[in-house]
């Protein structure tokens, strides 16, 4: 079984390979950078990107690869790696520098070394030896036997702008050196492929935010424990929100166990050490080490306590304690809640700080919105954010919607489902596949008695002239010996490599086609993993080979249909919409005093260069607009909507034939129980609105049809008044608004 690779990660190993492909070709040494968001799936995409890169090419080139990478994260790669590739039967080489045979790196080898292993002159990889067996003698041997080397520089923000880490770049003088970060060093480079965070977030590999102490401003203290300290307070509340979290998974139905992580400080002389009490502080909550609810992950030996499969969802661990020094790369996906104490006095929150806790455990997000979320519980007066991604993730601020005056909206809502490549077979190309068995009558077309499938070997073969061309030999016949096992499997992905086209000959595909096959055999013969030679033999033999071409054939046809018509699907949204429960700001963010935003309290976002917030700044119409809903007696409460995300409110549009989304600008309730759905405009960009505005139009009939109170349309401001469209046919000149009611909402 293989892993369901993102869209966004098909993407970017796309991009990378035809960029690497194109700087391969291109004079001199080059640098390509790949900066892709923590979480994001580095390594996974590395690895599949490699593989895509040797498989198969035409032009005869031959790779060997050294991938570079600090404290123990090399390690990690390579096991990562090794058992990517172990799942795939097929792959590149892993190996560390004892591994590597006749003393130079192998085609499609990846050796794997740590940065301090070789950025001192005297370590043995780099110091000269009697057997002649260092990395620069390697390296030549490498180079010597035809292949170019391809060095990949992990997490590179931590090595790759040094002095000895360029010495020791310019050493190994790679035809290409990928950095590979979420926050890239080196300088100076025009070659590369950045994964954007918000498709990380929307497709549900990590939180959608991180929010801090939330809800901390209504905590009302009971004077009879106001001995409680600072400490037992955040420690209490993260174990409150993880039961809630636990709580939450279950009626999901996931296994999910949420680990709660506490990082503690160093220890200093004369002051009691921050674990002894933490350990302390947590018994009385009945997590211990003995129950198998805490574990430590501390430097020495003796305080590495219930590590083991301590990543695994459901593992028992509720609370880690841990220290800064934790590994790089440290990765359990099940952590949602992170503990700090004054002690620090001041933390810079940057993307490592907040990496242990972004992951999804199940590489999606859920119904219940708490569980998208990461938690930091924090003692702490006073906290920065550092200037990367981080400033666009973490989430100081908390908005509640206000239930006093809310009545549920229940609108329809939209979303645009999202599609696959098209250069590659997704898992949609399974029930297409199914289709096809079923329309071409697949099962009473083949046979699963069959001949032999065999290899044919040249039988008393004789050439009379060597210098003659000849387009055949003269032979006595063919000697015909049975496929093994291990040539069956490859015949057999050869087969189905034949038969993608116009996909990809790409192992992803090729592995999709054999999975439907096997699948077919299953469903209708019973004929589970332990028949897969058989199943081989049975579709390549000469009498059953045709109907299975056929039948891939007319899937992929199928499929491609499905993959077009999913581009510019829109599909409504399972649940009705209304207002969020509460919205979560990140510090672009400032909060605004008004009384009617049914969110309180209400946040504009502030100008800037950001795209991967869900919220624009608001425009000078919008600004007005609000300023005229907050004087309008008629008006109980207004929403300011975002821009995407199912979390907001949004209708279906036709634009060029192509069906969009469109999320009108805002939801406002009044007091007699109508809603009014309203998107401002101003200048060209009324001009422009015919489409949505039309849509608009026939989703508010539509609806209230079924029984709604819906009214509302584009709204302009004109000599200061307000004008709004609510015609079925969308008309407007800024010298002409005749057709345009003023709107009146006193």
């Amino acid at each position: 079984m293989w892993i369901e690779l993102k869209n966004y990660q098909e993407r970017a190993i796309f991009k990378l390979k035809n960029q690497v492909n194109d700087l391969i070709e291109s004079d001199g040494n080059k640098i390509c950078i790949f900066k892709a968001p923590t979480g994001s799936g580095k390594t996974l995409m590395m690895a599949e990107f490699l593989m895509r890169l040797v498989d198969s090419r035409i032009d005869g080139k031959k790779f060997a690869f050294i991938w570079l990478a600090v404290n123990k994260l090399h390690d990690q790669s390579r096991n990562s790696l090794k058992k990517y590739y172990e799942n795939q039967g097929l792959g590149l080489r892993c190996s560390y520098y004892e591994d590597l045979e006749d003393r130079m790196i192998k085609q499609n080898e990846i050796l794997f070394l740590n940065w301090a292993s070789i950025n001192k002159k005297d370590n043995i990889y780099i110091r000269a030896n009697e057997r002649d067996n260092n990395l620069t003698s390697i390296i030549n041997r490498t180079k010597e036997a035809g292949r170019e080397i391809i060095l990949i520089i992990d997490e590179s923000h931590r090595n790759a702008e040094t002095e000895i880490s360029k010495d020791l770049i310019q050493e190994i003088s790679p035809k290409i050196t990928i950095e590979v970060s979420a926050t890239p060093q080196l300088k100076g480079v025009f070659n590369g492929v950045e994964v954007e965070l918000k498709d990380v977030k929307e497709e549900g590999m990590i939180k959608k935010e991180i929010v801090i102490n939330p809800d901390f401003e209504n905590y009302k203290l009971d004077k009879k424990l106001a001995d409680k300290t600072a400490d037992e307070l955040v420690v209490e509340a993260g174990l409150k929100k993880r039961l809630e979290l636990a709580k939450k998974y279950k009626e999901e139905g996931s296994d999910v166990n949420p680990l709660m992580l506490i990082q503690i400080p160093d220890a200093k002389k004369g002051l009691i050490d921050k674990k002894d009490s933490v350990i302390k502080l947590l018994s009385k909550y009945g997590i211990t080490t003995e129950n198998g609810k805490l574990a430590i992950y501390l430097s020495d030996k003796d305080n590495k306590v219930n590590l083991e499969n301590i990543e695994k969802n459901e593992n028992e661990v509720e609370v880690m304690i841990f220290k800064q020094a934790i590994a790089v790369g440290w990765d359990c996906p099940r952590a949602a809640i992170l503990v700090l104490f004054r002690e620090w006095k001041s933390i810079v929150f940057s993307i490592q700080t907040i990496g242990r806790i972004m992951r999804m455990p199940e590489w999606h997000h859920y119904k219940d919105p708490a569980i998208n979320l990461g938690y930091v519980y924090t003692s702490l007066s006073d906290i920065g954010i550092a200037e990367d991604i981080a400033k666009e993730y973490i989430a100081p601020f908390v908005s509640h919607r206000r239930d006093e005056l809310y009545k549920a909206v229940d609108l329809t809502s939209y979303h645009s489902k999202r599609f696959r490549e098209e250069t590659r077979l997704s898992s949609d190309f399974v029930p297409e596949f199914f289709k096809a068995t079923e329309e071409l009558k697949l099962k009473s077309r083949i046979s699963l008695k069959h001949t032999l499938v065999d290899t044919k070997l040249i039988a008393s073969g004789r050439i009379d002239d060597v210098d003659k061309e000849t387009k055949s030999i003269d032979k006595r016949g063919t000697f015909d010996l049975p496929k093994n096992d291990v040539e069956l499997q490859n015949a057999f992905d050869l087969f189905s490599r034949e038969n993608l086209n116009p996909f990809a000959a790409e192992l992803r595909s090729i592995k999709r086609i054999n999975d439907s096959i096997y699948r077919f055999f299953a469903k209708t013969f019973e004929m589970d993993e332990d028949h897969w030679t058989e199943i081989q033999a049975i579709v390549l033999a000469e009498e059953n080979r045709q109907a299975f071409i056929d039948v891939i054939n007319r899937a992929k046809e199928l499929y491609l249909e499905k993959v077009g018509k999913g581009k510019h699907e829109i599909i409504q949204n399972e649940e009705l919409w209304n207002v969020p429960d509460s919205i979560n700001y990140n510090i672009n963010f400032k909060k605004k005093d008004y009384k009617k935003s049914i969110i309180d309290p209400y946040y504009a976002k502030t100008s800037g260069d950001s795209t991967m917030s869900i919220f624009e700044e608001d425009s000078d119409v919008e600004v007005a607009f609000i300023d005229y809903l907050e004087k309008a007696k008629q008006v109980k409460w207004w929403f300011k909507n975002g821009k995407a995300d199912a979390t907001y409110f949004a209708i279906p549009y036709i634009e060029n034939g192509n069906k969009k989304s469109f999320y009108v600008d805002f939801i406002v309730a009044l007091n007699n129980g109508k809603i009014g759905l309203f998107d401002t405009k101003g200048g060209v960009f009324a001009q422009t609105a015919k489409e949505r505005a039309e849509g608009l139009q026939t989703y508010i009939k539509d609806q209230n049809r079924t029984g709604k109170k819906l009214f509302g349309g584009i709204v302009v401001k004109d000599k200061s008044s307000w004008r709004v469209n609510s015609k079925e046919k969308y008309f407007y000149d800024q010298n002409n608004l005749k057709d345009w009611e003023f709107l009146d909402l006193n």
